[in-house]
């Protein structure tokens, strides 16, 4: 009869994950909600499904799935525990609520200095994700969003985060990007120059690279072991941003990069 029964669950259970049913998004939010039962001490596959009012042998997919991924572990003894996973996700999530804190009134008076868009940048996942930006006054606005990622090799945020890396590691970047986006205005020999001069400036920049007559100036954020952990950039359209005003906007960026990393612990000059 339990069978009966929990086949019958498990029928309803399939048929709600049914494409018509929107089932990605629901079996999502089941795999969440086992996720939270588990760090509220549900351990074992009964309390989860008693807790959640789902059978267990949905509940036991769900748990599996999560385990293969490292959001839970799972041992006989112990039952099922917060996988590592979840540490790096905190652990990310942590640094990047905490520099967005930190930063945010320095880019405010950054962007106030210069009336450009000033954005906040972090590396994840082989690209560079906005997590913070302050919006320009002048009469034509960057298009840039917060939640957004971009490539590395052609943006300034993502070459300033790339300052520290090997010649091997900045061969490997272009490479991979190279093949997502052929057309680009430099060959890699010529970008490993660029990113040599930059890392020996501590500043880059975006010359029309990721969008046609945007231009960026870019500084890293340091810790306090000297490891870069984010990027700022100042970026404007093409015509107010000439030569000779880039040149002015590399002490702006990198004044208020400096003030933040020492917010961080970073003491050398």
């Amino acid at each position: 009869m339990t069978d009966t029964v929990d086949d019958a669950l498990d029928a309803g259970d399939e048929e709600a994950a049914s494409p018509k049913a929107g089932g990605g998004a629901q079996t999502l939010f089941r795999g969440l909600e086992v996720l939270t039962r588990v760090s509220k001490g549900d351990n074992t596959l009964g309390k989860m499904a008693k807790s959640l009012q789902l059978n267990k042998t949905t509940v036991h997919r769900l748990a599996t799935t999560l385990v293969e991924a490292d959001f839970l572990s799972f041992s006989p003894r112990e039952g099922y525990a917060l996988g590592t996973k979840l540490l790096q996700l905190g652990y990310a999530a942590s640094q990047q609520i905490t520099l967005t804190r930190v930063s945010h009134e320095h880019l405010r008076q950054l962007s106030a200095d210069t009336g450009d868009t000033v954005n906040l940048g972090v590396l994840d996942r082989d690209q560079v994700h906005y997590i913070d930006k302050i919006p320009g006054t002048r009469r034509i606005e960057v298009r840039c969003v917060v939640g957004e990622r971009q490539p590395l090799r052609h943006t300034g945020l993502g070459k300033a985060l790339l300052l520290d890396e090997s010649e091997d590691v900045l061969r490997e970047v272009f490479l991979r990007e190279a093949a997502i986006f052929p057309r680009y205005r430099y060959d890699l020999r010529q970008w490993l120059d660029v990113m040599k001069h930059y890392r020996d400036e501590g500043y880059a920049l975006d010359l029309d690279e990721n969008e046609d007559h945007i231009r960026c100036v870019a500084a890293p954020i340091r810790d306090i072991n000297g490891k870069i952990i984010a990027a700022v950039s100042v970026s404007s359209v093409a015509q107010y941003m000439d030569d000779a005003r880039i040149q002015l906007m590399k002490g702006y960026v990198k004044e208020t990069t400096l003030k933040i990393s020492r917010e961080f612990g970073y003491t050398a000059a």
